[in-house]
């Protein structure tokens, strides 16, 4: 029933988001994937990694021949583009494939084992869908909010010394090699997931059930509710707002040599293409669940989750996309999900709703401050900066906390008593 309501409303979220597309004139989720059945992908990375998602509930038999198909198929469209001096891309034999597998659920399978294979290509098409999802908020964040709220991000921000234009100068000593690594690890976010979340949902084809939770649960929440934020608080980031890719419609060509001067924020207007994605950072908000949903994997994944957490970071702000405002309203949306979702799989209880209510309530204040006392924070700097670190690490304490209470308690084992000696 929950996986068949949650279908539901996934169908009817794409639908509207396709319609409200259309009302734009330009294509929605579902057509934009709907094209790359034969078209070339917009990302073949994530088509795979969604593919990897959906074998999580077959056998090793069975998923080498799912790759094996993938490649060939991928070939054929090599052969084919090469030949007629087309876009070359890869990733339509996946999406094959997880089609493919719908067919064969419906066709081949009954039962459980039906259930459980339509529930792994659920999952892998979540998250293709979400990446197309969320292309198409960005474009409504951009034709229904003209104008911006970047200045009194900016003007808070210098409570935290405008780490974004620290970030962009360091980025930019490290010449196009540290570029190169940021710019991948930004892009390939989603890759990353999957590998901490098949290493999660190793069991699922023996045990033949998936878990209560897993990081894809918190990564696509994240996705479905960060947007929401973003028509309530549009915010471009200082490359757009204050460098040079913002054209004339930024303020002027500051980022990242010369942070803003503090002087009372307004709204700006700003032109209807660039998206409104950066309070919070959703890069941010799920480079942290990797984080935490690495912490239980071997040690290489816990060096890896790591890895990609300060990348990512380092990318967010050295690239010019985010304020470090965004960077902690980011965290503290991340654990704040991460809990309520815990707090669903395990029974409500008074420890996880006083958790997410407190986690929703400091990411509330902290956005009504931003608004409203942008210029108290950047004129009292010492007051202002610890607080903001202050209230996003009492949001992570309360979660360790919480979280460690609800772990189950090993129960010590027992030594053997020495035996007398027989005389």
């Amino acid at each position: 029933m929950l996986w068949t309501a949650v279908s539901v409303v996934a169908l009817g979220f794409l639908i509207a988001l396709e319609i409200a597309a259309r009302h734009y004139g330009l294509p929605g989720p579902i057509t934009n994937q709907a094209k790359e059945v034969i078209l070339p992908p917009k990302s073949g990375p994530l088509l795979y990694a969604g593919m990897a998602l959906m074998m999580v509930v077959l056998t090793w038999r069975q998923r080498f021949i799912a790759v094996g198909a993938a490649i060939a198929i991928d070939v054929v469209f090599f052969l084919v583009r090469w030949a007629l001096d087309a876009k070359m891309m890869f990733g339509n034999g996946a999406l094959w494939v997880l089609l493919g597998a719908v067919v064969i659920a419906i066709t081949r399978r009954t039962g459980r084992e039906r259930v459980l294979l339509l529930k792994g290509v659920g999952l892998g098409l979540l998250l293709v869908a979400g990446r197309k999802t969320g292309d198409t908020w960005l474009l409504i964040t951009s034709k229904t909010r003209p104008a911006v709220l970047d200045q009194y991000v900016a003007t808070a921000d210098h409570a935290l010394g405008n780490p974004s234009w620290l970030a962009g100068r360091i980025v930019k000593a490290t010449g196009p090699i540290g570029a190169h690594v940021l710019d991948y690890v930004y892009i390939q976010l989603a890759v990353a997931a999957v590998i901490v979340a098949v290493y999660q949902l190793r069991n699922v084809a023996a045990e033949r059930r998936f878990p209560g939770h897993h990081l894809v649960r918190t990564f696509l929440v994240i996705g479905l509710l960060g947007p929401a934020i973003y028509m309530i608080f549009p915010v471009v980031g200082p490359i757009f707002a204050y460098g040079g890719d913002g054209g004339h419609w930024a303020v002027a060509n500051l980022w990242p040599n010369t942070p803003p001067t503090i002087s009372a924020p307004h709204h700006m207007p700003f032109d209807e293409f660039t998206p409104r994605n950066c309070m919070p950072s959703l890069h941010t908000a799920w480079a942290t669940t990797i984080f935490i949903h690495s912490r239980k994997g071997p040690r290489a994944l816990r060096v890896a989750g790591t890895f990609w957490l300060i990348a990512t970071l380092g990318a967010t702000l050295g690239f010019g996309y985010h304020y470090g405002t965004d960077i902690i309203t980011g965290v503290i949306f991340a654990f704040t999900i991460e809990a309520a979702l815990r707090s669903l799989d395990r029974g409500w209880d008074r420890q996880g709703i006083q958790l997410v209510a407190y986690g929703a309530t400091v990411f509330a204040v902290l956005l009504l401050a931003y608004r409203y006392l942008p210029l108290e924070m950047a004129n009292h700097p010492w007051v202002f900066g610890p607080l903001l670190i202050l209230a996003m690490a009492s949001v992570v304490h309360g979660y360790l906390r919480t979280t460690r209470m609800w772990e189950p308690e090993t129960a010590p084992v027992a030594k053997p008593e020495p035996q007398p000696a027989l005389a």
